[in-house]
C-alpha cells in the first residue's frame, strides 16, 4: 500500500487547510486510516483515525472539536479538515494505515503503512 499524502502549507491563525490521503495499491475499504503529526523536538502522535467501516472516529484531545476526519472510498482517500488552526498545530502530517484493525488507534505500532508527511505551518 502507497501514501500520498496532500494539502499542507502556510496558514494564519484561525485559519482552515484540508489535508489528503490517497491510498494505493491496496484494499482501500479494508484500512483503518490515522493522520499523525510530528512538531519540531516532539513525538509524532495520532491527530486524528477513522476505522475501516467509517464508523469509528477518534482525536486526540489537542484537535477535537477543531479537526474532522473522513474518508472517501470511491476515492480511496482520508482526508482531515482542520479548522481553527493555531500555531501549536504546526508540524508535518503523517497519513497512516493499518491492515490489520487492532483497536489501538492511538498506538503508532498499530500502523504497518506510511505516507510521506505534509509539512503545515500556523503563522501567529
Amino acid at each position: 500500500v502507497q501514501l500520498q499524502a496532500s494539502g499542507g502549507g502556510l496558514v494564519q491563525a484561525g485559519g482552515s487547510l484540508r489535508l489528503s490521503c490517497v491510498a494505493s495499491g491496496g484494499a482501500f475499504s479494508t484500512l483503518s486510516m490515522g493522520w499523525f503529526r510530528q512538531a519540531p523536538g516532539k513525538e509524532r502522535e495520532l491527530a486524528a483515525a477513522i476505522s475501516w467501516s467509517g464508523g469509528n472516529t477518534y482525536y486526540a484531545d489537542s484537535v477535537r472539536g477543531r479537526f474532522t476526519i473522513s474518508r472517501d472510498r470511491a476515492k480511496d482517500t482520508v482526508y482531515l479538515q482542520m479548522n481553527s488552526l493555531n500555531p501549536e498545530d504546526t508540524a508535518v502530517y503523517y497519513c497512516a494505515a493499518m491492515s490489520y484493525d487492532s483497536g489501538s488507534y492511538y498506538y503508532i505500532r498499530s500502523y504497518n503503512y506510511w505516507g510521506r508527511g505534509t509539512l503545515v505551518t500556523v503563522s501567529s
